[in-house]
């Protein structure tokens, strides 16, 4: 069958009754998906809980916010359910109804570069072992890629490591990947040939600091620009060509513990339901989620993946491995088409100083790229680090500044933006990661924090971590007597004497590998940048990448809050507004410069208009928003979202959650962490193409 693009295959062997997910009746709309009209008039808003609860199509949003549940409503209704052995039960709710439940082998959640690989390597080792394990993925995004970004210049080693297992390539039959990318996806991967890093001035000037002076990991000869959008779309070709199971569009909106023995284990995931109205009541349209069940779990959700979040919680997973709280950086980016005379293939451009910092010791941690992509594409974007003060600084309207540089503005001047998005990515490095493992499942990729912020990459970590997770995954299921009859792939359902494994040897195995390696050399120098400001870290990271190379027998001490206790969080980091004056931003020219809700309309996104808010205020800090977040923080939510969800009309709160590009920073920068950022309806969000 077809969803979405991508061939989905079905299997014969699955429990109640059901052969795939569309067998339920669970399904997501993606046939209309446009940006709702701002010449809309239609408006209205209601009161809940003191939040203002917009509905307003002029400005691209459907805003429903409520502390308490918004299912509260239903608890006079009565239905009944015919179940698949044909008796009948009533259930005073249609929530109450049982769902239905489907058994793999393995279970990943997320279609990004870490899952993918993980399904790839599963069943690349299926073939090589003979013994078969059955594999799904799940993906919120309507097709897989369509909620992917990066930079990205791609350092290709653990791909070409992941596609050596291949048949094809172990026969000699080896096209090259950037070759069968561009049949497959109509996207280039263009060779790095030049590398320039620059530090801007106000003033318009620049100053370029030598290539042998940067760190090896900055250099970028054998990497590839590319889309990493288009590069899942292909892994994802590859997977299901394998016999992996994907299912774009479905959220996975619960983690499911087993409920026997005294120790907590994943056995699965459940997908959201779908047609529950705003006001929290069932739709006709109503269906019942879907618990994809696994004998492993595999995270690979991205950063501060909303079930990977759950996970680290429940099992307390940073403090077992006395990790610090993990950093973010909010990366925002504009895919350009620029004319010929502009375009310079494989060209890569990082930059410090304006407009982020003006003088070394601006602590405001950060910094842009700018990649040429053939045919004639340009890639640019700016990081800002989340854990800066200053709540006045908007990081859109930064990047948006940070274009009408002279030596940014000379790459896009007579080019059209075609393409708009944001995500935050992990900066908190080695010292961040969790405990890997926990009984029944494991993490992956950026949800467990691989990502190295001084070589501006995670791609190459993501994808070899993948690996290594499903090599680790393989052997523990079909390790002992009788493998091959307990599996999921031969019975059709998972064995109920069989207790949910931990797999540390995932953790013992990323422990050796050289992402491990490379995340160590510089894992004091986010720190330093934090303690020194810009000046100070280039020094340190300089050292660092020199001369110690990640020997140094010190580790720089993470920051505490900004009431000297507790953990220095990205929201703690955050001081009050009387510290500081007002940013004033030049208007937009609507040519190289733009207004946020213009940009909004090129990220694709839209949601299904009638659906409960999934971005929900936790009850226990109702009050933040409107008594501390506006007042003591002058609402700095409203300039941090590079979507425009949040804003104060007449100093009340309204979440415009239809503009949500799924970036997550809402969850990371709020006063006091006030919103818990959850799923919405599968296949809602952007719909990236060359991100």
């Amino acid at each position: 069958m077809i969803r979405c693009g991508v061939r989905i295959a079905s299997s014969s062997k699955r429990s109640s009754g059901i052969k795939s997910l569309t067998d339920t009746g669970a399904f997501f709309r993606t046939q209309n998906y446009k940006i709702a009209r701002t010449s809309a008039v239609a408006a209205y808003s209601t009161i809940s809980n003191g939040i203002t609860i917009s509905h307003d199509t002029r400005r691209i949003r459907t805003c429903s916010t409520a502390v308490q549940s918004p299912y509260i409503n239903l608890q006079n209704k009565s239905t009944t359910l015919n179940l698949v052995n044909n008796t009948t039960r009533s259930f005073s709710s249609p929530l109450d109804q049982p769902r239905e439940s489907m058994h793999y082998d393995v279970v990943i959640v997320g279609g990004g570069p870490a899952g993918l690989s993980a399904a790839i390597r599963i069943k690349q080792l299926c073939v090589s072992k003979g013994i078969d394990l059955s594999v799904c993925i799940l993906e919120k995004g309507s097709e897989v890629g369509s909620h992917i970004l990066s930079g990205n210049v791609f350092d290709p080693k653990a791909l070409e490591e992941l596609l050596s297992h291949n048949e094809e390539e172990e026969d000699g039959d080896n096209q090259k990947w950037t070759e069968t990318l561009l049949e497959s996806q109509d996207s280039h991967a263009t060779p790095a040939k030049e590398d320039a890093f620059l530090v801007l001035t106000e003033s318009g000037g620049s100053y370029q600091i030598p290539n042998f002076l940067l760190p090896s990991q900055l250099h970028n000869d054998g990497n590839y620009i590319i889309s990493l959008s288009k590069l899942t779309r292909y892994l994802g070709e590859m997977a299901e060509g394998l016999g992996v199971e994907i299912y774009p569009g479905f959220a996975a909106d619960e983690v499911l513990y087993t409920t026997d023995g005294s120790t907590a284990a994943v056995k699965g995931v459940a997908t959201k339901d779908v047609g529950i109205g705003k006001d929290g009541e069932c739709k006709d349209t109503f269906e019942r989620g879907v618990e994809l069940l696994g004998r492993q779990t595999l995270f690979a959700e991205g950063a501060r993946g909303s079930c990977s979040e759950a996970i680290i919680s429940k099992f307390d997973l940073r403090q077992e491995a006395k990790a610090d709280v993990q950093h973010y950086g909010l990366g925002i980016k504009e895919v350009w088409e620029v004319p010929e005379d502009k375009f310079k293939p494989g060209f890569v451009q990082h930059t410090l100083g304006y407009p982020l910092q003006s003088s070394v010791t601006d602590k405001v941690y950060g910094g842009s790229f700018l990649y040429h992509q053939e045919p004639n594409l340009v890639l640019c974007g700016l990081v800002v680090g989340l854990d800066y003060e200053n709540p006045y600084l908007n990081p859109y309207q930064e990047f948006q500044r940070w274009k009408t540089h002279p030596a940014i503005k000379s790459h896009l001047e007579g080019g059209t933006c075609v393409q708009y998005g944001a995500r935050v990515l992990n900066e908190g490095g080695y010292h961040s990661l969790p405990k890997l493992t926990f009984p029944g499942g494991m993490l992956l990729g950026c949800s467990a924090g691989f990502l190295n912020a001084v070589k501006i990459k995670g791609s190459h970590c993501a994808i070899q971590s993948g690996i290594v997770a499903a090599e680790s995954v393989y052997d523990s299921l079909t390790s002992g007597d009788d493998a091959e009859e307990k599996t999921v792939a031969s019975m059709g359902e998972i064995n109920d004497e069989e207790s949910p494994k931990e797999v540390t040897e995932y953790a013992e195995n990323m422990e050796k590998s050289w992402v491990y390696d490379e995340l160590k050399e510089v894992r004091n120098c986010h720190e330093a940048f934090s303690k020194w400001g810009v000046g100070g870290g280039l020094l340190y990271t300089g050292i660092a990448a020199h001369i110690t190379k990640g020997k140094e027998p010190w580790t720089l001490p993470s920051s505490v809050d900004s009431n000297g206790k507790g953990a220095h969080t990205d929201s703690s980091a955050t001081k009050p507004a009387e510290n500081f004056e007002p940013i004033n931003y030049p208007a937009p020219d609507g040519v190289l410069t733009f207004d946020l809700l213009t940009n909004l309309q090129r990220s694709g996104t839209y949601h299904e208009d009638d659906q409960p808010s999934h971005l929900r205020i936790k009850a226990d800090v109702a009050n933040v928003p409107e008594n501390i977040s506006l007042q003591v923080y002058a609402a700095p939510e409203s300039r941090f979202c590079p979507a425009g969800v949040y804003e104060y009309p007449e100093g009340k709160l309204v979440i415009n959650a239809q503009n949500c590009i799924h970036c997550k920073c809402c969850s990371i920068k709020m006063p006091q962490e006030y919103i818990n950022w959850t799923v919405p309806e599968g296949g809602g969000g952007p719909q990236y193409q060359v991100m």
